[in-house]
């Protein structure tokens, strides 16, 4: 999955979404990805939805005589004639805390001492954030087990009718393991083309490996914050690699743009790009990445006005960068990985070795964003347990030749990409 995230109050209503659309699939995106597009509640917020079954207003055109429903599946069909599926959020660990449905089911919800309703929270950087505006689901303790789940189920189908193929599970280590593996066998049954991948960002490694084992397509991993050196995200991989297929990112609407984070710094920017979409087997990208925006996005305040005039165009660098994802299956699994020896700190050099295929790669990474770095190999084969040839499908300049012994100086942030297959003889006993 190479995903594209269109965050829809960046973009406003259906009707807007075919030109950012036809840019994604010229990157080389093979997947969109939205936020929820359902009715919020009074907070506005995406994630507190109030009604599932309804469409929030502010994507919708009243100037026209379709119906916010069929916008929203002419906007999916364009998608999909640009050879684009569409995956959407799926919220079910809570709704908006003035949905109708506290009042319809109270059972099924968590509920504190006075009738008050409960609000989920989460631990971040060692204080504890309640979300007000939201109501917690009662998927352990209510009387109605059966009644929550085929509402969950009701909203799943509606979503597919809609046109969408992908669901992002949000918060999916706070809904028991049980229920997922009831609704993906369910809706997989009727709908086995359906994905669906978890969210579990901010739970420990082994919580990630026990709600991956729900039956989910894919996890995200937390690539996005290594620091190139530590070595807790190879043991983060090693530990799910063999479950479940996971999908990096070098931002996402949750975090600091990244743009903004490195100090308007490109080739740190393009040097993170890379190093998601290379390290597993998936990688996701929110919209404005491209042009280097600067502003967070905002599940209630970002409207369209917040859309930035920055001069900055990367769109022919990403394209690059999907297409050696793309071309080479080695960078399309959760290869075998391996940080090797290098004769400079500075330098990553990441091994990684297809078990689908015979291919071999090899990421030689300058982690200096600011600075350039020399990196020397008496023998790049050594690096490598097939006799090469090895190739060089760098996303920028390619070297025609790789000399022995290799030696060569790199960019700030830049990163050689070489891909070898195995020959037949390197199989043979």
């Amino acid at each position: 999955m190479i995903i594209y995230n269109l965050f829809p109050l960046l973009v406003g209503q259906f009707g807007e979404w075919e030109g950012h659309l036809l840019r994604a699939s010229r990157m080389g995106f093979d997947w969109v990805f939205v936020n929820p597009v359902q009715q919020p509640g009074d907070s506005g917020s995406l994630y507190a939805v109030a009604d599932y079954f309804a469409l929030n207003p502010l994507f919708t055109d009243t100037t026209i005589k379709k119906s916010a429903r069929e916008q929203l599946e002419e906007a999916i069909e364009t998608a999909r004639g640009l050879g684009l599926k569409v995956m959407i959020d799926l919220v079910i660990n809570h709704c908006a805390v003035d949905s109708p449905l506290l009042k319809s089911h109270p059972e099924w919800f968590a509920w504190k001492a006075r009738g008050q309703v409960a609000h989920p929270s989460c631990d971040e950087d060692g204080k504890r954030v309640v979300w007000k505006d939201l109501a917690q689901f009662d998927h352990q303790g209510t009387r109605d087990k059966d009644g929550l789940y085929r509402f969950l189920v009701s909203v799943v189908k509606f979503l597919i009718d809609l046109g969408f193929t992908g669901f992002r599970c949000d918060a999916a280590y706070q809904v028991p393991r049980g229920l997922w593996e009831r609704l993906i066998c369910e809706i997989k049954r009727d709908h086995p083309q359906v994905l669906f991948v978890a969210e579990t960002l901010g739970c420990q490694p082994e919580q990630t490996r026990k709600t991956a084992a729900a039956g989910f397509d894919y996890i995200f991993n937390s690539s996005k914050w290594w620091d190139f050196h530590s070595s807790w995200l190879m043991k983060q991989y090693i530990l799910t690699r063999e479950l479940v297929p996971s999908i990096g990112f070098p931002e996402s609407h949750d975090t600091v743009r990244l743009c903004e984070e490195m100090q308007g710094n490109l080739e740190g920017v393009k040097q993170r790009y890379l190093f998601a979409a290379l390290f597993a087997t998936g990688v996701m990208m929110p919209i404005g990445f491209e042009f280097g925006f600067r502003k967070k996005l905002h599940v209630v305040k970002t409207r369209p006005t917040d859309w930035e005039e920055t001069g900055i165009d990367l769109t022919g660098f990403i394209a690059r960068v999907n297409a050696v994802k793309a071309q080479n299956m080695v960078f399309q699994e959760e290869a075998l990985t391996e940080i090797e020896i290098s004769d400079n700190p500075n330098v990553l050099v990441l091994w990684k070795g297809a078990t689908r295929t015979k291919q071999e790669a090899l990421l030689i990474l300058n982690k200096d964003r600011w600075n350039r770095q020399q990196f020397h190999a008496n023998n790049l084969y050594d690096y490598i347990e097939s006799s090469g040839p090895l190739v060089d499908v760098s996303p920028g300049s390619r070297l025609d030749y790789l000399p022995t012994p290799f030696h060569y100086e790199l960019h700030p942030g830049q990163g050689l990409v070489l891909v070898t297959e195995a020959r037949p003889a390197d199989n043979e006993p």
